[in-house]
């Protein structure tokens, strides 16, 4: 597969550049389109990671197939026999890395639930016993299963990092009956996939979904779902509280960022093919142990 570090089909109209996909307006649809970048702390790296747009495309495809039975979602096809007439001629870069989706309005609200504490919500908990508001247990450890799943929205941030707020201010955001729905949504999209992924090994930590309305009203989910670049995963085998734990996300490149003296602004720091190889392995794993 032809390794894509980033796109330009000048004949169709580019929506918007992401870290690591391109959106396009094509006809009546959106065409979403996973590079091969990679980024950490809001840097997108200068190498890419050959394949990995490929593998958390597959990822999404797999999670939206399974879970129309809880929220129907944005995906039509990720064939691009299938896509518009204008997209064939790109079918080399295309081609299981994109897919074709529906029109919808994005909701300005990201959907987090937290099953395990980790993170930012570790951070919060150790300051103030919560996590967006909500009372915890005391004596938790770093890496706790919670008694039960969470949900801790955050608004969306276009440049930098998005900032956690509580569920009343999410309901002012998008009205109560709107943001109860997807709050419940939310936490029955989380156990669907922890209870999928404990089957295969892995502890879904957490996760976070995004929404959009169609022109009509109805909500659906938009964006990815249960990728290690939108959730955290962990192997199971090597789980317990307070231990560090196995991801399947970037965070080995995150961990290699940190033994260097860069200020995390760009430019990023050119990286070994070693770091890049560990990365994609993560990857390469999570698609193997999720969708085999």
């Amino acid at each position: 597969m032809k390794t894509v570090f980033e796109t330009n089909f000048p004949d169709i109209k580019l929506l918007r550049k992401g870290k690591v996909r391109e959106v396009y307006e094509v006809e009546d649809y959106i065409l979403f389109v996973a590079s091969d970048r990679i980024s950490a702390f809001d840097v997108i790296m200068n190498e890419p990671v050959p394949g990995k747009g490929a593998l958390l495309s597959s990822i999404s495809k797999f999670w939206f197939e399974i879970t129309t039975d809880i929220i129907p979602n944005h995906f039509i096809s990720d064939n691009v026999n299938n896509y518009p007439e204008v997209c064939k001629k790109y079918a080399d870069e295309l081609e299981g890395r994109s897919m074709l989706v529906k029109k919808a309005t994005p909701l300005p609200v990201e959907f987090v639930v937290r099953g395990y504490i980790a993170g930012s919500g570790w951070k919060e908990y150790q300051e103030t016993g919560k996590i967006t508001g909500i009372k915890l247990p005391e004596g938790l450890q770093k890496y706790d299963k919670l008694p039960e799943p969470i949900f801790t929205p955050a608004t969306k941030a276009d440049e930098g990092h998005d900032e956690n707020i509580n569920f009343d201010q999410c309901a002012e955001i998008l009205g109560m009956e709107t943001a109860s729905k997807l709050r419940d949504i939310s936490i029955a999209l989380y156990n669907f996939g922890a209870e999928y992924l404990d089957s295969k090994g892995i502890i879904l930590c957490d996760t976070k979904f995004e929404f959009g309305t169609l022109d009509d009203g109805t909500l659906i989910l938009i964006d990815e779902a249960l990728t290690p670049d939108s959730s955290r995963f962990w192997l199971k085998s090597e789980w317990a509280p307070g231990r560090e734990v196995v991801n399947f996300d970037k965070q080995v490149l995150r961990d290699y960022l940190e033994t260097l003296t860069w200020d995390k602004q760009p430019p990023a720091p050119k990286l070994p093919k070693e770091i890049i190889d560990k990365a994609l392995s993560k990857y390469k794993l999570a698609y193997d142990m999720i969708v085999g």
